[in-house]
């Protein structure tokens, strides 16, 4: 494991985006983690683009999920200001955080993706998806603004909604199945971690319990699947991975079709959570990579990255 002793580390956090609350709950937990081996940890709340990383600084490990952190705006400051930083970088946080360019990538590389249509809500091209059919905003990330929509009702409900985070909104075939997750890091697949929600599907509420206090999910790591279902799954998985030309660490959502075990490619997350109830913990715990080492490891593997 990487000697963080007496390091500077710059926890940057916060963010000016919807999932700020989250992304302070994250750097309670990797402050916590990053104390126990011996680092020095200055927390940035950052708001814009005018924050502060103090003199000296090891590394700024960016915590900052959703828009600013994760598209690639962050990064372009960072590197402009000649900043180390962890995770992925400018062009593939970009291209990860839009959906719509992510999924253009997995459909040239091949990669299992279910069929969907970028949709320009006032324009005059008619919804060519039919029900049932998911609708996201492009640009968003913790299954803000995404609708399950089985009925015109539905429809009509979901695209109301679309329209507070843009023109346009991604569509995509409805897919029935088991909701599935699987953490990269540096060049491991770690395990897959079946995602049960006990109501609904994997939303805000369901995602941070902590934070609504009205949900509960069960997650099973590993997740109960033939080995030939679990390669299938993660080959698919970093096969998309790749295709986006991510760096360092990230964690891709997949839905394993219920009538045949297919497995459907969703979106890459670039900066996953790391709170207590976070998936990619759980999955680095169950291979032996306890907390402070996955902290460590994602240094090491920026640092390795671009230097």
């Amino acid at each position: 494991m990487l000697d963080l002793t007496g390091k500077i580390i710059a926890l940057l956090k916060g963010g000016p985006g919807s999932e700020r609350a989250v992304s302070l709950k994250t750097a309670e937990s990797v402050a916590e983690a990053l104390h126990s081996i011996g680092a020095q940890v200055v927390e940035v709340d950052v708001t814009g683009p005018d924050f502060e990383v103090p003199a000296g600084t090891f590394i700024a490990m960016n915590l900052i999920h959703g828009t600013f952190g994760e598209d690639g705006q962050l990064q372009a400051i960072l590197e402009k200001r000649g900043i180390r930083y962890t995770g992925a970088g400018v062009e593939s946080s970009r291209i990860c955080f839009d959906k719509a360019l992510s999924k253009q990538r997995f459909i040239a590389a091949d990669v299992p993706t279910p069929r969907s249509q970028n949709y320009v809500l006032d324009g005059p091209e008619p919804l060519g998806i039919g029900l049932p059919l998911v609708s996201k905003p492009p640009r968003e990330g913790s299954s803000v603004g995404v609708s399950i929509c089985r009925t015109q009702e539905d429809l009509d409900k979901a695209l109301v909604e679309a329209r507070k985070f843009g023109a346009t909104t991604l569509v995509e075939d409805f897919i029935e199945g088991k909701e599935l997750t699987i953490g990269i890091l540096g060049d491991q697949v770690l395990p897959i971690i079946h995602i049960e929600p006990v109501e609904g599907f994997y939303d805000m509420n369901n995602k941070y319990p902590w934070m609504t206090g009205t949900s509960k999910t069960l997650y099973h790591c590993p997740a109960d699947l033939d080995a030939e279902t679990t390669k299938r799954v993660q080959d698919a998985a970093l096969a998309a991975f790749q295709s986006c030309g991510t760096e360092v660490y990230g964690r891709v959502d997949v839905i394993l079709r219920a009538s045949d075990n297919a497995p459907f490619v969703l979106e890459i997350n670039t900066i996953p959570g790391m709170t207590s109830s976070s998936l990619l913990p759980k999955a680095a715990r169950a291979v032996g990579i306890e907390f402070p080492e996955l902290c460590a490891r994602i240094i090491e593997l920026s640092i390795a990255a671009r230097g």
